[in-house]
């Protein structure tokens, strides 16, 4: 075998050949493109014979150097920066660092230890979109909300009637339609009845117009603190920058989550994921996403919730045992589940009288969804290791024989 180090960056690479006997055969750095890869190649076909001889460390596992490595059939490894920081630590207490060093680190660590990491992801080209897709459809909506939020903060300094008028919703085509033509109070207590009307139409409301148009105009035209109208003035400026970066958002969320839709239904285990309560277009395509296709990636059940994050984590020595939650998680992933937990308890009457016992025996909200969301990513496990949809009675079927045991 032929033990390759990589530490990446981003315009630059180094790299480091090792033999099994730990001897250091070539260095070198790359530059970051085809020209960068192509040498990198015929640096190790220099040393090996077949591809398959050929086991990268690396400390990413996403990216065009990544994609390139993998398709030429190496055996890569993506390995947690925090575990290089422990490695090296076993072979140096000096605390130096560099890049060169990086790289034989990476080459020693699949060299002697590559049994203890896991190998890059074969998901298929459909997966890997719906993950970018499903990623960015999340990042609209975090850049969204910060964005509402510094709006509400603004609306907070001088325009206390718009907030009493569209609440925490700031990003309801009824708010921006009217913030967009109103931004200021006094050019919301200018405002008529049938111009409300009119905003909220072109808003896209269909229904309840008139109710909705004459309760809007009363929340504006009510009595409020004002700010001095130059400094009104000023914040006005504000608030339409903003309502019109949430507007463009809104419009590019809803495009993404179109795309994401598409991309989802055409995936073989759309419908076993959908299939599972609480999980819809969305949700569902997120947690494909994240978890891949990949049939051979997760050796059990235990080992996707391992990564999920759901699963506790038992830290015992001697006489002491402790067991915490899952910090070191696939954050994404974590926090998808979760919302799948909570919107299950609803449509699953097996995953309520799970939350609800865990709740009778003293667990917090958040810890009862995590122990309901690590119950979900078994089942899921199970469904598409068998390639079948979601059954409740099959699901939950040893959990009610013990409950009505215990019982």
């Amino acid at each position: 075998m032929i033990h390759v180090g990589i530490d990446w960056a981003e315009d630059h690479h180094d790299a480091l050949v090792m033999n099994d006997h730990g001897e250091v055969l070539a260095r070198t750095r790359i530059a970051d493109g085809l020209d960068g890869v192509g040498r990198l190649h015929a640096l190790i076909a220099d040393h090996a014979e077949a591809a398959e001889q050929v086991a990268v460390g690396i400390e990413t596992d996403r990216g065009l150097l990544v994609t390139a490595l993998v398709a030429a059939g190496y055996q890569v490894f993506a390995v947690n920066p925090k575990a290089v920081d422990r490695y090296r630590d076993r072979h140096a207490v000096s605390g130096a660092k560099s890049d060169r060093g990086d790289a034989k680190v990476l080459a020693d660590m699949v060299r002697t230890d590559r049994h203890n990491h896991r190998q890059v992801a074969g998901d298929s080209d459909l997966a890997d979109a719906v993950k970018v897709t499903a990623r960015a459809h999340q990042n609209l909506i975090w850049t969204r909300q910060r964005q509402i939020n510094q709006l509400r903060s603004s609306l907070r300094e001088y325009y206390p009637g718009a907030l009493a008028a569209f609440g925490t919703d700031l990003a309801h085509p009824d708010a921006i339609a009217v913030l967009t033509k109103a931004p200021t109070p006094d050019l919301g207590r200018r405002l008529s009845t049938a111009q409300i009307r009119s905003s909220l139409r072109r808003g896209g409301r269909q229904r309840h117009l008139d109710t909705r148009a004459a309760a809007i105009r009363d929340t504006l035209h009510a009595p409020q603190l004002a700010a001095p109208p130059l400094v009104a003035d000023a914040y006005g400026d504000t608030t339409t920058a903003l309502v019109g970066v949430i507007a463009a958002l809104s419009a590019q969320i809803n495009r993404l989550e179109t795309a994401l839709a598409d991309r989802f239904e055409q995936h073989p285990d759309a419908d076993i994921y959908r299939s599972l309560p609480g999980l819809g277009d969305v949700l569902g395509a997120r947690v494909l996403g994240e978890f891949g296709d990949d049939p051979d990636r997760y050796a059990d059940a235990k080992a996707r919730r391992n990564y999920t994050g759901s699963s506790p984590l038992t830290r015992q020595s001697g006489n002491r045992r402790t067991v915490l939650a899952r910090f070191i998680r696939n954050r994404r992933l974590g926090d998808a589940v979760t919302w799948w937990a909570f919107c299950s308890l609803t449509s699953s009457p097996a995953a309520r009288a799970f939350y609800d016992r865990h709740r009778a025996n003293g667990d917090t909200h958040s810890k009862a969804l995590r122990a309901l969301s690590n119950r979900w990513v078994g089942i899921l496990h199970g469904c598409l290791r068998h390639h079948t949809p979601y059954d409740e009675h099959t699901a939950w079927k040893h959990q009610t024989n013990n409950h009505a045991l215990a019982a």
